[in-house]
């Protein structure tokens, strides 16, 4: 195991930046669809019928597309606009503190034989905050562990357990739901162009995802964890209660929180509701779903000023604009891999190259006669394997998407479906792999308490975690799979 993670760590320091693997492949999809058109690389599609062949990039007309629509690509792609909406309430809860107080308030009224539990779930849950778990919540676990008395490195594992292993679960969405979805929906536009995938796809998976991570982190940190770590040797050290201001904060954020759902409600549940479909009174679809990135933009930002102008961490209108703009400035490697990936969707669509693989693999898929389950399998499995080399969910999405979403579409499959099993996948292998971002600054958590704590430690110590979660997660997939549970609102398992 130890040779293993060498070699895995030795192999995936030598990767390039994804934002220039991004710029890599379009470079190939532009090489390979010159060479794939000058061999009539073509195949029927059994959707309608149609011959689909490979188009150069590398003609006069290629190259002029490439040049002139570019920012056209960039401003289109689906998941940039929904981030950066999501992101500005995000990012002024967490400028505000509101936030943080949350957490901390989360584990101060936990009972302690429940505390395990409490820190996981609270890891899971801080991922509608992006990654603010991992700077808040991971020492915080360590914090709360060591106060009752028991191991810290338990309590920070059992924080990075909850916040990275079980990233893609949640009772609430994410501003990573519309991220992928957007993905996806672009995907599943090669096969059908009017396709649409909403920011709920998974949601009804993933709610229930929460509770099974929970239990299943909760079981590992109590039986297998901490024995393992034995008695902590070091000082104690006392959690610090909330201050009175913070806690008025949270008052007055609630009291706004309250206000917004009251109103929400208020448009939508009447028969004639405005936030229902104007022709058929629906809610999905709606206007509800397809504002739902805005709502959520706005279902954090008035609580945060709330708590902001009670707590005294908001003086004016100023500082609203600059925790705004201190949101987007975090966003700024995102927005230029966003532009590279962009113009990689559009190459691997004008080329038809995504088709021409979609159509290919599943044929192949047919002729070996692996359908169904175990294809699945498959593909949680080479998730896992990819996700240990490159971590940026999104990053892996935006490549994998454009292939295996028509791929398994064509065999059955709705591209909900395809996007559920890559979240598994994608979230069980983030807390064994040093090459994700956050991983070395929890070693340097975890220092505070071991000084010779290193990375091959915090492996050992989060490898169970990962096993686990992977085998129920995938075994909690199959479940749903079997009883024919739609994955969220509107989303099927099948088409």
């Amino acid at each position: 195991m130890s040779k293993s993670l060498a070699f895995i760590e030795a192999v995936g320091n030598k990767l390039p930046d994804p934002l220039t693997l991004f710029f890599i492949f379009c470079l190939a999809v532009i090489v390979i669809s010159a060479i794939a058109a000058a061999l009539n690389v073509s195949v029927v599609n059994p959707g309608n019928n149609e011959t689909i062949a490979a188009v150069s990039l590398l003609t006069p007309d290629g190259i002029r597309r490439i040049v002139t629509e570019a920012v056209t690509n960039f401003t289109e792609f689906p998941p940039l606009g929904t981030v950066i909406v999501a992101m500005l309430g995000v990012g002024v809860a967490e400028a505000t503190g509101l936030l943080a107080a949350l957490l901390r308030q989360l584990v101060l009224v936990a009972p302690a034989r429940l505390i395990s539990p409490t820190v996981i779930f609270a890891g899971v849950m801080s991922n509608i905050a992006s990654d603010a778990g991992y700077v808040v919540l991971v020492p915080l676990g360590a914090i709360v562990f060591l106060a009752f008395k028991r191991h810290p490195l338990a309590g920070m594992a059992a924080a990075f357990a909850g916040v990275s292993g079980g990233f893609s679960a949640n009772l609430l969405l994410s501003p990573l739901d519309p991220l992928l979805a957007g993905l996806s929906q672009s995907a599943a536009q090669l096969i059908n162009p009017n396709y649409e995938v909403n920011a709920t796809a998974n949601y009804y998976f993933l709610a229930v995802s929460t509770f099974v991570v929970t239990l299943v982190g909760w079981y590992i940190t109590d039986k297998i964890v901490e024995p393992r770590l034995g008695r902590y040797q070091g000082e104690e050290a006392v959690l610090e209660e909330l201050t009175a201001r913070e806690r008025k904060g949270l008052r007055w954020a609630g009291y706004a929180l309250l206000a917004f759902v009251v109103f929400v409600l208020a448009l939508l549940l009447p028969p004639q509701g405005i936030l229902r479909d104007p022709e058929t009174s629906a809610i999905i679809p709606s206007p509800f779903i397809d504002g739902i990135v805005f709502l959520i933009a706005i279902a954090f930002l008035l609580p945060a000023i709330a708590y902001g102008k009670a707590a005294g961490t908001i003086r004016n209108d100023k500082d609203v604009a600059q925790s705004m703009g201190s949101a987007m400035s975090s966003l700024g490697y995102y927005i230029a891999l966003a532009f590279i990936a962009a113009q990689f969707i559009a190459y691997f669509n004008w080329s038809n190259l995504g088709i021409i693989t979609a159509v290919s693999g599943a044929n192949f898929l047919r002729a070996t006669g692996i359908t169904g389950p175990p294809i699945l399998l498959l593909f949680i499995l080479l998730t896992v394997v990819l996700d240990l080399f490159v971590g940026s969910a999104s990053a892996k999405w935006a490549v994998m998407a454009p292939v295996f979403v028509p791929m398994l579409m064509l065999i059955g499959y709705s591209p909900e479906l395809t996007q559920a099993i890559y979240r598994i996948g994608d979230s069980t292998t983030n807390i064994i792999t040093p090459l994700m971002p956050y991983f070395p600054i929890v070693v340097a958590f975890g220092q505070k308490y071991d000084k010779n704590l290193g990375i091959g430690t915090l492996i050992s110590l989060m490898l169970p975690y990962s096993l686990s979660f992977l085998i129920c997660w995938t075994v909690l997939f199959f479940v749903w799979l079997f009883l024919g549970l739609p994955l969220g609102p509107g989303a099927p398992m099948q088409i």
